[in-house]
Parts: structure tokens; C-alpha cells; sequence
């Protein structure tokens, strides 16, 4: 019997195809590397798949804290920013109609949570796509409503890092003990965030369904 790669069994069924019909026997040979060379291919896309999805979840849990947590503007013993101002870390004060300049911070509240509504809405469709899609498409709806959720947020952060300064001079009697602040977790998570989800809608625009 020829030396073979395989189990004994499987040369003993090889030895009797080569003896049947050599024509047979390349087919069936064929066909056995094919097999062969599938699983690792199978393993890799398995792998890469999990990757995007934590990726992308990731990317969600990002944005929900950002947007939740009121740790914008941080510093001893006070929190504030984007829904309330809180001072003793108890005594807290709703972010409403009466702050001055009030559109500049609702705009912020809203692109975060458009954002982070979007970033959702993206997971989903890339499930429902993993399952609809032919093969060889790509995600590119997935791609698109990410990369909005990545425009969203970068809108929300930019604007409160350069209108944070104007803001809090205007409302002196919200931040009166919040003037030796320091941008908080929630703002840097935010710009974390950004490129979690730049980064993923890159991914989805590139990546194209396999088996």
C-alpha cells in the first residue's frame, strides 16, 4: 500500500479507486483536498465574525455610556454634563429651557443618541444581511448606517469641546464649582466610540460574505 497523509482507512479506499479507475481516483483525490482545506477556512471566517461582532457591541456599550453617564465635565466631588450638573455629588441640577444657550447642549444630547440608536440599528441589519446577502455582496448598508452613527458622535464630541468653554461662562451660576473641571470618562469614551465605529463601518464596507 502507498504511504499516504490520511488515516488508514481512508488510504485503503484510495488504493481500491486508483485500482478501479484512475480517473476516479484523481476525482475522489480532488475532492478529498478540497475537503481538506475547507475547515481552516471555515475556522477563520468563524473567528472573524465573532471579532466583528464583539467589535461592534463593543462599539454600542461605548456609546450607551457615553451618552447615559453624566461625566462630561468632571473634577472634586462634582459631575456634569450633558443631562444634569451635580455638585457634592448629590445636589444635581436638570440641564432644562432655563440654561442659557440651551440648543447647543440639546444638540449634543441628540446626536448622541442618535448615534447610539444608529449604531444599533447597524448591528441588526448586519445580522439580518449575514443571512439574506448571496455570496460575494458586501455589507454595505451595514457600512453605511455605522459610519452615520460614527458622524453622529463625532458631531456631538466636537461640538461640546469647542463650545464646552462658552457654555459654562454663560451658565456661571450652574458651574460655579466646576471651574477647575476637567473633561470626564463620558467625553473621552465618546471620542473612543468614534473610532470603535469608524473603524467597524470601514470593516463592513470591505468585508464580503463567504460560506
Amino acid at each position: 500500500m502507498k504511504s499516504c497523509w490520511f488515516s488508514f482507512s481512508f488510504c485503503f479506499v484510495i488504493d481500491k479507486l486508483e485500482s478501479l479507475s484512475p480517473s476516479l481516483f484523481s476525482s475522489a483525490l480532488s475532492g478529498a483536498l478540497n475537503a481538506t482545506a475547507c475547515p481552516p477556512c471555515a475556522g477563520k471566517m468563524l473567528v472573524l465574525l465573532v471579532f466583528i461582532i464583539v467589535f461592534h457591541i463593543t462599539s454600542a456599550t461605548l456609546l450607551f455610556i457615553a451618552t447615559i453617564d453624566n461625566a462630561w465635565w468632571v473634577g472634586e466631588e462634582f459631575f456634569a454634563d450633558v443631562w444634569r450638573v451635580c455638585v457634592n455629588n448629590t445636589n444635581c441640577t436638570e440641564i432644562d429651557a432655563t440654561f442659557q444657550d440651551y440648543s447647543t447642549m440639546q444638540a449634543v444630547q441628540a446626536t448622541m443618541i442618535l448615534s447610539t440608536t444608529l449604531c444599533c440599528i447597524a448591528f441588526l441589519i448586519f445580522v439580518v444581511q449575514l443571512f439574506r446577502l448571496k455570496q460575494g455582496e458586501r455589507f454595505v448598508l451595514t457600512s453605511i448606517i455605522q459610519l452615520m452613527s460614527c458622524l453622529c458622535v463625532m458631531i456631538a464630541a466636537s461640538i461640546y469641546t469647542d463650545r464646552r468653554q462658552d457654555l459654562h461662562e454663560k451658565n456661571r451660576g450652574w458651574y460655579s464649582q466646576t471651574s477647575d473641571g476637567r473633561f470626564g470618562y463620558s467625553f473621552i469614551l465618546a471620542w473612543v466610540a468614534f473610532a470603535f465605529t469608524f473603524t467597524s463601518g470601514l470593516m463592513y464596507l470591505i468585508l464580503r460574505k463567504r460560506k
